[in-house]
């Protein structure tokens, strides 16, 4: 099958989102380890972890102003927003002036603009390569998180205790103005007509597209219960779980992180690779299951080796939920409103900070075990009940989500 590399665009796509993804992850645990050492609050940590994606309330306009102006424009100008926010990070550690509230206030700025990379990045592939590879194209893509959180979960943590919080913040201020420089070879959209409706307009008729269509809303509903429910122990809490329950320092956080990160690069690398025999929908449907209950079974385990394996295996799950949950979302938008409904699909990312909030009030007053328990019960039984109401859409066979595509 034909190489997504052969697209001059993808080219320079991948590196750029590489190393704005291994930016993301080394500031997540970078400022979740200092909040959680300088405050001791579990709360704290919550907060900040949830304020990095307040901005995926915002995605539909992301999407609608990338239609309008292209999505290439306005990834240039957030990824120039993240140089200059780390830059300033940079300086307020090294001058030895950082306190949490800086870290509070600027995670809250980057976290306006954040979750809209991701919308940029899939329309960007979205509209540079052919059906036939798409699917392969969003597993190589996803690499780039995945890798980066791989060698993110290292540097960030481990970083910090090896070579000091300043310079490891250098590091990240690096990465991101390379990826804004890289970001400039991607090929934008082709100049369309000059659209003349109001931006409101433009955002009713992509939640009006979506709530029409059961393949986008069904997927649409996993995107979120998995943002809910699931993320949050690997994008926000593994601080807490590192320290609290494996009584692991910085070093055995990074192992933590590499670990799920690791299992997300191979299932990525799969995806990439092969074809779904059980189509888009049923795999994503499946996988999504999986990982809740290995969230059940993670929540009861004490032992780090047994969690390091366990947090691979969830990885591998979470990549075939992940990836075949955006294919069936791209394939099934029309080219002009594909920035829309990929912006509708990023309010899913508002599950993330509802669910990290939820969780440190759970976790102080029931326990982390009771709070795993609860969280992993409730996605499986709603993952069921998402393959059932929209079964038609998603499940059966003949269903376009499930349609045989060469790539």
């Amino acid at each position: 099958m034909p190489s997504p590399f052969a697209v001059r665009s993808f080219r320079f796509q991948w590196p750029a989102d590489l190393f704005t993804s291994w930016a993301f992850e080394m500031e997540a645990l970078i400022l979740g380890w200092y909040i959680l050492a300088a405050t001791g609050s579990v709360q704290q940590l919550v907060v900040v972890g949830a304020l990095v994606w307040i901005g995926s309330l915002f995605s539909p306009f992301f999407g609608v102003l990338g239609d309008r102006v292209g999505h290439r424009t306005l990834l240039c100008v957030t990824r120039a927003v993240y140089a200059l926010l780390a830059a300033l990070m940079t300086a307020l550690t090294f001058s030895g002036a950082l306190a949490p509230w800086h870290v509070f206030a600027i995670a809250g700025v980057a976290g306006l603009v954040r979750p809209s990379d991701n919308v940029m990045r899939h329309v960007l592939v979205g509209q540079t390569m052919p059906a036939g590879v798409l699917l392969r194209a969003l597993g190589i893509s996803r690499t780039t998180t995945d890798m980066a959180r791989v060698v993110g979960a290292l540097t960030g943590a481990g970083g910090v205790a090896l070579i000091g919080m300043g310079p490891a913040y250098a590091l990240v201020t690096t990465m991101y103005v390379a990826a804004f420089l890289l970001s400039l070879g991607v090929a934008g959209m082709p100049a369309g007509p000059a659209r003349t409706a109001h931006p409101l307009t433009d955002l009713k008729e992509g939640f009006a597209y979506v709530w029409r269509k059961p393949d986008l809303l069904g997927a649409f509903s996993l995107a979120f219960l998995v943002n809910l429910l699931a993320y949050p122990f690997v994008l926000g809490l593994l601080p807490y779980v590192a320290r609290e329950v494996f009584a692991a320092g910085q070093a055995g956080l990074g192992y933590l992180a590499c670990a799920f990160w690791t299992g997300a690069l191979a299932g990525s690398l799969v995806v990439g690779a092969v074809r779904l025999p059980l189509g888009s929908g049923r795999v994503m449907l499946w996988s999504g299951g999986l990982w809740f209950g290995a969230l059940v079974v993670f929540g009861q385990t004490s032992t780090l080796a047994f969690g390091l394996t366990l947090l691979f295996a969830t990885g591998f799950v979470h990549s075939f939920c992940i990836t075949p949950l955006a294919a069936v979302m791209l394939r099934s938008s029309d080219d002009a409103m594909r920035g829309r409904v990929m912006g509708v699909r990023m309010l899913a990312i508002w599950g993330l900070p509802l669910g990290l909030l939820a969780s440190g009030p759970l976790i102080a007053g029931i326990g982390y075990v009771a709070t795993t328990v609860l969280y992993g019960g409730l996605g499986l039984a709603a993952t069921v009940a998402i393959g059932y109401g929209w079964r038609r859409a998603l499940w059966h066979r003949s269903a376009a989500a499930n349609a045989a595509y060469a790539g």
